[in-house]
């Protein structure tokens, strides 16, 4: 396992969060990072998607990062109810 050098401020992880969220559609890293208010590291961006993925905020893929998380009340009463085919 890599050593992290430098831990994300949580201000850095919702400016990451805000981008993804404003975004129509997949982003690469590169563009997240030119899209941030601040300069970030590669490895601090990398914690902060591998954190919002395992949190089912982001999908992570070889195009790029998409924001999937969707807070709507309407939409876990549909799952909750929902049925399989």
């Amino acid at each position: 396992m890599k050593q992290i050098l430098h831990y994300p401020t949580l201000k850095t992880v919702l400016a990451v969060e805000k981008v993804l969220q404003n975004a129509e559609l997949v982003l690469p890293k590169e563009e997240i990072k030119r899209r941030l208010p601040m300069k970030i590291m590669h490895q601090t961006l990398n914690l902060i998607l591998n954190y919002l993925e395992e949190r089912g905020m982001v999908l992570q893929g070889d195009k790029g990062v998409l924001w999937i998380y969707n807070p709507s009340g309407k939409l876990q009463k549909a799952i909750e109810e929902g049925f399989e085919i």
